[in-house]
C-alpha cells in the first residue's frame, strides 16, 4: 500500500507543476501590501480539488471591505477517515509576499520558470513557490494519492488552506479560532493535531513546536526642541531616546538572562531597530523621537513580567531626563510549546526518518509562526518541512525533489494506524 502511495507521488510532477503554476499566476497580496487578498486563488483552488476528487470543501471567509469580494477566504478540504479522532489537519497559507526590488529578479515572479540542471536538480522559480505552495502542493498531492489507491484513512484529515499568514493572521487562523461557535462552527477540537509545512532546514530534520514570546514596541519620547546651539533651552528627546533604547537593550538582556538550548540563538533577545525620522536639519535639537523595538523572549518569562520592567527603565529615563515617554505594542504574543513526547512530534519523526533516512530533532525558534494560535488552545502543532528557505527571496524557488518527499511523509501521516 505505501508503495502504491509512493509510486503515485512520483508520477505527479506533472501535477504539481499545473497546480504551482495556476496558483503562482493569481498574486494573493495582502491589501496591507497593496494587494487584493486571496480570494482569486482560493476559487480557483477550490475548483481545481473538485475537478482531482476532493470534493469535501468548506469556504469561512473572515470579512475584510479592503479586499477583492470584500472577504479574505480560508478553504478547508476533509478527507473523512474510519475514525472522527484524533484528527489530522495540515495546514498551508494562499497568501505571499511581495517580490520586492524587480531588478533582482530573473523572470517574471508571477510566471513559474521550471529549470532541470544543476546541482539541484528540477526546479520551480517564481513568487510564492516554497512559501507557503511547497507545502500546499505537498498536502494536496498525499491526499490525492490516498483517494487514488481507494485509501480510507484511520482517521479524518483536513487539509486547511488558510488567509492572512504573512501579515499576522487576523483574517486568518485567529480568526478561524476566535469565531468558532459564534460565526463559524467548532472548527478544531483539543485532541487535533497539526502540522505547519512552513519552515524547516535543508535535510528535512527540524520539527520546530516551541517560539519565543514576542514583544514589538514603538517608542515615543516627548522633551522640548530648541536651537542646537543652546541645548538648555530645550530637553532632547532623541538623547534620551537613544539612552533608553540602550538601557532596555542591556537593562533587559541582564534580567532575563536564562538560556534554553532548544532554541537558536538559546537567550532572550531585545533588539533596537526601526528609528523614525525626526527634525529635518542638523542644528535643531528635536523635541520628539521615536524608536522601535523587537524583543523574543523565552518561554519561561511571561511578557506582562517583561514589560513591568520596560516601566521601570523608562521611569528611570523620564526622571533623569525630564521626558515624557510612551509607547504601544504593535505585537504582544505568549506561545505554549508543544510537548517533545507528543504523539504528532513522533509520527512526524518517524515519517521523516523512513522518506529522507535522517533522525529528526525537535527546536523552538524566536520567530513567529500561526503554531502560536493554535498552542495557545491548547492544540499541539508543528512546523516542519525540507525547505532550501527561499521565503521572501528574490528569484524564489522550490525544488521538486523537495514537493514529492514532503507529500509522502505526509501520505504516511494521512495512513497512521
Amino acid at each position: 500500500m505505501e508503495e502504491k502511495v509512493f509510486e503515485f507521488i512520483e508520477k505527479s510532477v506533472p501535477l504539481a507543476v499545473e497546480l504551482e503554476t495556476e496558483l503562482t499566476k493569481r498574486p494573493a497580496l495582502s491589501p496591507d501590501s497593496g494587494g487584493e487578498g486571496e480570494l482569486d486563488k482560493c476559487v480557483f483552488l477550490e475548483a481545481w480539488l473538485k475537478k482531482h476528487g476532493i470534493t469535501e470543501l468548506e469556504r469561512y471567509d473572515a470579512p475584510d471591505s479592503r479586499a477583492k469580494g470584500g472577504v479574505r477566504p480560508n478553504l478547508i478540504a476533509t478527507i473523512p477517515g474510519r475514525s472522527d479522532g484524533p484528527r489530522l489537519w495540515i495546514m498551508s497559507h494562499l497568501d505571499v509576499v511581495p517580490p520586492g526590488e524587480a531588478s533582482l529578479w530573473e523572470s517574471d515572479p508571477w510566471t513559474v520558470v521550471e529549470k532541470k540542471d544543476g546541482p539541484l536538480g528540477h526546479r520551480l522559480i517564481g513568487r510564492g513557490v516554497e512559501d507557503n505552495q511547497q507545502g500546499l502542493v505537498a498536502s494536496v498531492l498525499a491526499a490525492l494519492a490516498l483517494l487514488d489507491q481507494g485509501i480510507t484513512p484511520s482517521y479524518t484529515v483536513k487539509l486547511l488552506f488558510a488567509a492572512d499568514e504573512e501579515n499576522g493572521s487576523y483574517y486568518g487562523i485567529d480568526w478561524l479560532l476566535n469565531n468558532q461557535g459564534k460565526a463559524i462552527p467548532e472548527l478544531f477540537r483539543k485532541d487535533d493535531m497539526v502540522l505547519i509545512p512552513d519552515g524547516g532546514d535543508e535535510e528535512g530534520a527540524s520539527i520546530e513546536i516551541a517560539e519565543k514570546n514576542i514583544i514589538w514596541a514603538r517608542f515615543v519620547t516627548k522633551g522640548a526642541q530648541c536651537h542646537g546651539s543652546m541645548p538648555d533651552k530645550g530637553i532632547n528627546a532623541h538623547l534620551a531616546g537613544a539612552d533608553l533604547a540602550v538601557r532596555l537593550h542591556y537593562g533587559l538582556m541582564e534580567k532575563f538572562s536564562a538560556r534554553d538550548a532548544l532554541f537558536e540563538p538559546d537567550y532572550s533577545t531585545f533588539e533596537p531597530t526601526k528609528k523614525e525620522a525626526n527634525v529635518p536639519n542638523i542644528n535643531t535639537i528635536p523635541g520628539e523621537d521615536v524608536f522601535c523595538m523587537d524583543m523574543r523572549i523565552l518561554p519561561r518569562y511571561p511578557v506582562d513580567t517583561v514589560l513591568a520592567e520596560v516601566d521601570r527603565i523608562k521611569a528611570e529615563v523620564e526622571g533623569q531626563y525630564k521626558v515624557a515617554v510612551d509607547y504601544t505594542l504593535a505585537q504582544k504574543m505568549e506561545s505554549k510549546p508543544t510537548s517533545a513526547d507528543a504523539l504528532l512530534v513522533a509520527l512526524i519523526s518517524r515519517a521523516v526518518a523512513r522518506v529522507y533516512q535522517v533522525k529528526a530533532r525537535t527546536i523552538g525558534i524566536g520567530g513567529g509562526t500561526v503554531g502560536a494560535y493554535l498552542r495557545n488552545k491548547g492544540i499541539d502543532s508543528a512546523v516542519w518541512g525540507r525547505l532550501d528557505d527561499r521565503a521572501h527571496s528574490p528569484n524564489e524557488y522550490t525544488i521538486m525533489a523537495n514537493i514529492l518527499g514532503d507529500a509522502k511523509v505526509m501520505a504516511l501521516l494521512m495512513m497512521r494506524e
